[in-house]
Order: structure tokens, then C-alpha cells, then sequence
């Protein structure tokens, strides 16, 4: 009784708080109702479409009138006992992979260094210069590669005959095309990602800078012991956030760019998916696969931000 009786009291407290904070901030509550409402539709509502994955789909039945899988777990077991299972996932992983390890210090790097530039003008124009190729589509990236990387008619090969050399297939060569994915895809998001960083470090105490040069600090110390500390929640955020769509290796990116002499190294999970589902209209077996993606990739995000819970701080 007397741990119903404390339990009571508390859920009518909540009530009232719940009650208080509707009525004081009700405009921001009826701001945000739009977001709910979208979320609910496009997000949360088409949710029960994943019970494809456990189903032999007939697009004329419907999702409900489908007769159930036999066995339930047909479709997983199929994708795992295929020969490009390994092929696929091991080719999303590994772009994932270089683009988590080399994509997330170039955004630190371009941030301190706008932040540290003297002229203002000059820092203004590079940080713009920095974040507009995030505006552009993949499609007109691939037609700057296409200009700079072309075999025949790029300008970086034609440097090469001209100098005495000869031209090179920097994206017909499954050697090096994971690596021109890597590179396009941080030109393309550097800046925009350094704009985080450049808040965070517009925040930091400015008197911490000005005791540091007292005490005789020059311009790197500053930075080795002022901003790179302030930045690190930053980055562990940052980086829970990369590992968690460790899985989503860039669909637009590749399946764009791709061509059928670098499919080998190129293909990763959300490309074989699209072309599974919507090109061979095998949607079960898509949608098992894509089911399983986004389970590793919650798995991955509870268990990064537990282990960075143990060396700083996660993201809740």
C-alpha cells in the first residue's frame, strides 16, 4: 500500500507538470505538431510494411493478404547462402569504413583553420566556398569527375599525354574507384560538416585563449590544449552518428557513379536492394535485407554511445 500510495502521488505530479508546460509553451507545441504529423505518416505508419520481409509478396494480394514465408526466415537465409552476400556486404563496410576514417577529420581540420584565419573577408569566402558542393547533386559531381577524370577527354589526363605520359582510368579501375568515392564524398561534405565545428568553437570562453597566451602559448599549443579538448563531444557525437549508418555507404553516390567494370568493388547493400526490389520486383527479399541494415545499425549506435559513455560522453 505504501508503495502504491508513492507511486500515485508522483503520476499526478507528472500530470500536472505535463499540464503546466501544454499551457505555457503551447506556441511551440503547435510549432512542432507539423513535424509530429510528418513524422507519423512517412515514418512510423509505414512501419508494418516490414512484415514483407517475413512474407512470399504478391503486389496484386497486398502486404496483409500475402501468404506468410515458409520457413518465416526464408528470405534471410536465401541472401546469407548467396554467393554475393559477402561480396556486398564486405563492399559496404569497407567504403564505410575509409569514409568514417578519413571523413571525419577534415571537417576538425578546415573548421580550426577558418576559426584561426586573421583576415576576415578571406575566411568568409572559404568557409562559403567549403560548404557549396554540399548543394550539389550527385549527378553534377559526377559530370565534374567526368571533366577532371575522364580517360579520354578529362583534364588531368590530358596534363598526362601532354607531359609524356598516358592515360589512366581513374574511374573504370576497380583498383582505385573505392578510393575516388572517398575522396568526391569529402570534398563534397567537408565544409558542411566544419560548420558544427565552427559553432562549437565560436562557444568556447575566449578568456581561456587570452590566459593561455599570457602564460606564453603560442598559436598551436592553443589549439593542441584549448580548442581540440572543447571539440570533443563534438566529435564522439559525430562519430556515433557515422557508425550507426556504418551500413549506408552512400546510395545516390555509387549508384550513380558506378559502372559496370568496378561493380565488383562497387556494389554495396542499398544498390543490390534497389535493384533487387525495385528492377526484379523481388520485394521480400529486399526488404529482409533492408530490415536487417537497419537492426545492425541500431545495435551499432546503443553500443557506440555506451562505449563512449565510458571515455567521455554519449549522445544520451
Amino acid at each position: 500500500m505504501k508503495k502504491q500510495n508513492a507511486v500515485m502521488p508522483d503520476k499526478k505530479n507528472r500530470k500536472k507538470r505535463f499540464v503546466h508546460a501544454m499551457k505555457w509553451n503551447w506556441q511551440y507545441y503547435l510549432m512542432l505538431f507539423p513535424c509530429i504529423i510528418y513524422y507519423i505518416i512517412f515514418k512510423y505508419s509505414p512501419m508494418y510494411g516490414v512484415i514483407i520481409a517475413f512474407k512470399d509478396f504478391n503486389i496484386t494480394k497486398g502486404i496483409m493478404k500475402s501468404p506468410w514465408a515458409d520457413p518465416l526466415f526464408k528470405h534471410f537465409e536465401y541472401f546469407f547462402s548467396s554467393p554475393y552476400a559477402s561480396q556486398i556486404i564486405g563492399n559496404t563496410l569497407e567504403i564505410s569504413f575509409y569514409k568514417i576514417l578519413f571523413g571525419l577529420f577534415p571537417p576538425i581540420i578546415l573548421a580550426i583553420l577558418i576559426s584561426e584565419c586573421r583576415s576576415k573577408w578571406f575566411q568568409k569566402f572559404v568557409q562559403t566556398a567549403s560548404y557549396l558542393p554540399h548543394f550539389l547533386s550527385w549527378v553534377i559531381i559526377y559530370g565534374i569527375m567526368i571533366a577532371f577524370f575522364s580517360q579520354s577527354t578529362g583534364l588531368i589526363n590530358r596534363w598526362l599525354t601532354e607531359w609524356g605520359g598516358s592515360s589512366y582510368p581513374f574511374l573504370t579501375n576497380p583498383d582505385h574507384f573505392q578510393a575516388m568515392i572517398v575522396g568526391s564524398d569529402i570534398w563534397k561534405s567537408m565544409g558542411w560538416g566544419a560548420i558544427i565545428y565552427l559553432a562549437a568553437i565560436a562557444g568556447i570562453d575566449t578568456t581561456l585563449y587570452e590566459a593561455a597566451r599570457i602564460d606564453g602559448c603560442g598559436r598551436l599549443k592553443r589549439i593542441w590544449y584549448i580548442t581540440l579538448p572543447m571539440l570533443r563531444s563534438v566529435f564522439i557525437l559525430q562519430l556515433i552518428l557515422r557508425v550507426g549508418s556504418i551500413l549506408d555507404a552512400g546510395f545516390d553516390q555509387i549508384y550513380i557513379i558506378a559502372t559496370p567494370q568496378v561493380l565488383n568493388v562497387a556494389e554495396i547493400i542499398d544498390t543490390w536492394v534497389f535493384k533487387e526490389g525495385i528492377q526484379r520486383m523481388n520485394y521480400s527479399l529486399a526488404s529482409a535485407v533492408g530490415l536487417l541494415k537497419s537492426i545492425i545499425g541500431l545495435v551499432l549506435v546503443f553500443g557506440t554511445n555506451k562505449l563512449a559513455r565510458k571515455w567521455d560522453e554519449g549522445l544520451w
